[in-house]
């Protein structure tokens, strides 16, 4: 246990410094003369990186260990922030998001972290506490963000970089290895470990068998992510059309997008999957998400604009864990890397096409129009969610409780 809670405040602070610059994207982009689908285009960069890089970091960690690859990480988000500091034009900025998703691509070696290190029927209470740690990042970095830019151009920048050189050395000290050994762990029934798959290989399982257990959860986090990764591509340029808001306080309406995670995974989350189970919790979740998304775009007062709001995370705060607990469970223990890469990777495909669709949809139809996209995505979504079935979790799957 204490391992996992060394990771959850490395992930903390990791999200800090990630939230500190990503309000500020639209804006500055605008302010170098970028059009709305450009600004969706920047949003995308970090996912098209961060799909080439997930599966790769999923087989390194299972490989080498989840704590080098979760260094790595850190260590090119730092890299990241600098560029954004000092960042002068849109191209930039670019590189900027560029290198950042390289660094991001690890976020499926913290869940295998994760995996590792708590039983099956405690995940998605396990991963439900990181997505708070997380949600609570955005809220505290998007703060930071809207008062580092007082600071100047380079401030946030800065002030990121900073948090990341200070993460990485907590990291480098005190976060411990994981993984143990396949050599050291005896398969069930004995004989030898096997090897985990080719990165091509899991990726077109996927693709080719929609409907097995594991294919199935992948494919209802990734529907769900489309739709948030539209709404938060689009986010800010409806803010500051609609509201009239700039980047001195964008980042506190991310605050309060927020926070509502960030209670909900603390207590409520595991509580409720504890009662009706990671299925029905991911069912409930993306009911929330369909009403919220569906209602956002109707408030004229921003205050009553806030209450439609934070349907959303109310929803990603019951959908995304739970899924990704079902997705660890219905996986051998020595893929669980290489499967949680791969689940980043169908994320990341989808954080390339929720923000270029979205600000397409948003310059040339309307500025509602792709909320209630992204509410009928979800939808589809929770239509998928009707087929899951409750799979009992073997004891040969469980992992050594810390």
């Amino acid at each position: 246990m204490k391992r996992l809670w060394v990771l959850i405040a490395v992930c903390f602070v990791d999200m800090i410094g990630l939230m500190i610059v990503a309000p500020l994207l639209t804006p500055f982009a605008r302010r170098f003369g970028a059009a709305d689908w450009v600004v969706g285009l920047l949003f995308s960069s970090f996912a098209i990186a961060q799909l080439l890089s997930s599966p790769v970091w999923g087989r390194v960690s299972d490989r080498y260990g989840r704590r080098p690859a979760l260094l790595a990480g850190l260590g090119g988000s730092l890299f990241a922030y600098l560029i954004f500091g000092f960042a002068n034009t849109l191209w930039l900025l670019f590189v900027c998001r560029i290198v950042q998703g390289l660094g991001g691509g690890t976020t499926g070696v913290a869940q295998a972290y994760v995996a590792d290190t708590m039983q099956p029927a405690e995940r998605a209470k396990a991963l439900g506490w990181l997505s708070a740690a997380t949600s609570a990042g955005v809220s505290i970095g998007a703060v930071i963000g809207a008062l580092a830019s007082h600071l100047g151009a380079a401030g946030p920048g800065i002030v990121a970089a900073v948090l990341v050189a200070l993460n990485m050395v907590f990291a480098w000290k005190w976060l411990p290895e994981s993984l143990i050994p396949h050599s050291k762990v005896a398969p069930p029934g004995g004989g030898v470990t096997p090897r985990s798959r080719p990165i091509g290989h899991a990726l077109w399982e996927v693709l080719r068998h929609p409907g097995r257990p594991v294919s199935q959860m992948i494919w209802i986090y990734a529907v769900g992510m489309l739709a948030l990764n539209a709404v938060i591509g689009v986010m800010s340029l409806y803010l500051i059309d609609a509201f009239g808001f700039t980047e001195k306080n964008l980042g506190y309406v991310f605050t309060v997008f927020s926070v509502v995670g960030v209670i909900l995974r603390i207590g409520p989350v595991g509580w409720v999957n504890a009662h009706i189970g990671e299925v029905r919790t991911l069912r409930l979740g993306a009911l929330l998400m369909v009403l919220g998304l569906t209602l956002l775009p109707l408030p004229k007062q921003f205050p009553i604009f806030v209450v439609a709001l934070l349907l959303v995370p109310a929803g990603t705060a019951f959908l995304f864990p739970a899924t990704t607990s079902l997705v660890s469970q219905r996986t051998d223990r020595h893929e669980l890397g290489l499967t949680m890469g791969v689940q980043q990777t169908f994320r990341g495909i989808m954080a390339i096409i929720g923000p270029i669709g979205a600000t397409l949809v948003y310059q040339a139809l309307g500025h509602g129009v792709p909320f209630w996209i992204a509410a009928a995505v979800v939808a589809f979504a929770l239509m998928l969610s009707a087929q899951v079935r409750h799979v009992p979790v073997p004891a040969a799957a469980s992992t050594v409780r810390l």
